[in-house]
């Protein structure tokens, strides 16, 4: 066997050191990532065929060329595998497919009233993070309730420094009014100070000080400021009678627990922070049906979790793991200190994982009985197009432009696990479609000021010729802005023209079994060109494209060969179609505005070579606008405060081309 050849082969010059091997196949794509206390050990067990289960075999056939990197120890080596296994996702091993990012919580300290906020990505400097938490809805719970009870800021700094009157949060008792001076910096500081208290898991404390204040704001007569206090009290106790489950005692704690069903996982995972419920989340690790045993799924599922979070003292799970002892050291090196994996038997932690174990098998039945009905559908497609067999990649394409100007077109998947995101595309229009440019053979049929329109189509568009106003649906052409053709040929050419040349076999995955356009039989015609040059004439395509009225529910099928037809209204296959050009639609919208946003906020300062983000900033707050630096002359540039001599002639000359360095008039 070719296989056990290489890894033969491998193994001569491998060491007895720890480390991580990768096993890659024709293409160099990864197979297999796998960690060992002693490589040589590890991967010659590979070589017994006889003694291997079949998943094993199959990926020893498939072997032709080993990798391997060493580590300094057996922990370093598990924590490099999940970073690869993330990175490579190969087929045969046990990847956790979570492309979401999580939510912070985020208090400022680099201003003199801080402010609370949500937050995602990196972190920086003069801000304190809390956290993880399971999603945007639980961050923004917690924010809530840091408003209600610590009655801190939420707004940006340009808004704080703008306001010369209390906003409708200081009516509603959710914001201080710092902005306005309603409280002093000192008092200010102690709400802060007794919300980080309370993010670190102080709240009785914090309960006892505000009743001892409450008492004493009575005594005084001081009976509105003892109002505000037991409101804040009470705020206390709502938050903590929210949590669905409570871990008394524990501080930061993650809350892990696994179910299958029919060789597929669910890890529902409880984030603790403070002694507070931060959320839960739902995971679904993709792995092999014959690979399910539930020690093995959840040894793995752990070190990918904590690839990219920082492990909390304590994870508690609802299996013994035969690793355990190996996590928990890589996790305290990741980690910088002991991290502990516990199975509770008994109390409220053993509670806990009853909850989270409920949890995850409901959300696993529920995931089944949709896929169930997924598969209904796509076998409902497959009858409808002819295919061979349920599509498991559907490509939906569409284009969005406001007469040719920040054209784009995008590429939106879906499949049996519903739309795949993190497959999405978007293409930014480059050539004949953009700005109303034609491609050769449209401007050589166009007369001046004529529509756009490749000549092998033009017969093949009914109704005539109208505007394009918005993205999505009918047999659509640009007049005077973008021809919608040309630019669905670009994104077709690109798409697949890559792929191409990635895979000129076709082997590989991410290829599609359905290609649908948002259009009518014109767009279909400008795929087809496409797909016939680079010889993928095979692939299905269907246009979709609504009826005259423009009624969801009306829409025409357009496939080559084939007579249009419509579904009955009722559908149910109907109404999955209509998903699919819907996302697209909004996809491709969406991704128009930004890119006009981003368009129309660029200064024509940014045009100048030379001028960052600073100087621009200067030149501004200096002359209050672009057109202002473009009006000045070269001595007011000058006086500009941080432009020197050179930049500003530089920027003199930019809008006065040809004009002498000795012209100092306002230009």
């Amino acid at each position: 066997m070719e296989g056990v050849a290489v890894i033969e082969a491998a193994l001569a010059t491998m060491p007895f050191a720890p480390g991580v091997y990768r096993m890659l196949d024709t293409k160099g794509d990864a197979l297999y990532v796998g960690k060992a206390r002693s490589l040589k050990k590890r991967v010659v067990s590979y070589t017994q065929i006889a003694r291997l289960p079949e998943r094993l075999r199959r990926m020893v056939h498939a072997t032709r060329r080993m990798e391997i990197i060493t580590t300094g120890s057996e922990a370093e080596a598990l924590l490099l595998e999940a970073n690869l296994i993330k990175k490579l996702r190969p087929r045969f091993n046990i990847v956790l497919r979570d492309d979401k990012s999580y939510p912070w919580l985020v208090l400022t300290e680099d201003h003199d009233f801080p402010q609370i906020g949500k937050h995602r990505g990196e972190r920086r400097k003069g801000a304190s993070y809390w956290g993880p938490f399971a999603s945007a809805w639980a961050v923004n719970q917690t924010i809530t309730a840091l408003e209600k009870v610590f009655l801190l800021r939420s707004c940006r700094d340009t808004v704080f420094e703008s306001r010369d009157r209390p906003c409708l949060l200081h009516q509603i008792k959710r914001c201080s009014a710092p902005c306005v001076e309603r409280i002093s910096r000192e008092d200010y500081a102690g709400l802060v100070k007794d919300a980080k208290k309370f993010l670190s898991g102080e709240t009785p404390t914090i309960q006892k000080r505000l009743a001892r204040e409450m008492e004493e704001a009575s005594m005084a007569l001081e009976f509105e400021r003892a109002a505000a206090i037991r409101d804040r009290i009470r705020g206390l106790t709502h938050i903590q009678g929210q949590n669905s489950i409570n871990l008394e005692g524990v501080g930061d704690a993650d809350v892990v627990a696994l179910h299958q069903i029919a060789g597929q996982s669910c890890v529902q995972v409880f984030f603790f922070r403070g002694g507070r419920n931060n959320g839960n989340r739902s995971f679904f690790p993709s792995h092999l049906k014959d690979d399910a045993a539930a020690e093995e799924v959840l040894s793995a599922f752990l070190t990918q979790l904590y690839d990219d979070l920082p492990p909390p003292p304590l994870v508690l799970l609802s299996h013994d793991l035969p690793d355990a002892g190996l996590i928990a050291e890589a996790l305290s090196l990741k980690a910088g200190r002991k991290v502990e994996l516990h199975r509770p038997q008994r109390g409220e932690k053993r509670s806990a994982i009853d909850h989270a174990a409920t949890n995850a098998r409901e959300a696993l039945e529920r995931r089944l009985a949709e896929g169930t009905a997924q598969a209904a559908l796509l076998e409902g497609v497959a009858q409808l197009f002819d295919l061979p067999e349920p599509p498991r990649r559907i490509e939906v394409y569409d284009n969005s432009h406001i007469q040719g100007s920040h054209a784009y077109g995008v590429m939106v998947v879906a499949g049996p696990e519903g739309f795949t995101k993190n497959a999405y595309r978007k293409y930014a229009i480059q050539g004949a479609g953009a700005h109303g440019a034609a491609s050769e053979p449209a401007a050589a049929a166009a007369g001046a000021g004529a529509t756009l329109i490749p000549p092998s189509i033009a017969a093949e568009v009914p109704g005539g010729l109208r505007e394009t106003r918005r993205a999505g649906g009918g047999n659509r052409v640009a007049s005077g802005g973008g021809d919608d053709f040309a630019m669905m040929r670009e994104v077709f050419e690109r798409r697949f023209g890559r792929a191409l040349k990635e895979d000129p076999e076709r082997q590989k995955e991410g290829w599609p079994d359905l290609v649908l356009i948002d259009g009518g039989a014109g767009q279909l015609s400008a795929a087809r060109e496409v797909m016939a040059e680079l010889g993928l004439g095979d692939l299905p395509l269907v246009a979709v494209a609504k009826g005259p009225d423009r009624d969801a529910g009306r829409e025409w099928f357009h496939r080559a060969g084939a007579e249009p037809f419509q579904l009955p209204p009722r559908d149910p296959v109907l109404y999955y179609l209509q998903r699919l050009r819907d996302e697209a639609h909004r996809f491709a919208i969406t991704t128009h505005r930004a890119g006009r946003s981003k368009a129309i906020t660029r200064s024509e300062l940014d045009e100048i070579p030379g001028v960052g983000s600073a100087i621009k900033r200067r030149l501004l707050h200096h002359f209050g606008s672009a057109r202002g630096v473009r009006q000045a002359g070269l001595e007011d540039l000058r006086n500009c405060p941080g432009i020197g001599p050179s930049m500003a002639a530089r920027i003199h000359e930019h809008f006065h081309p040809g004009v002498g360095g000795g012209n100092l008039g306002k230009g």
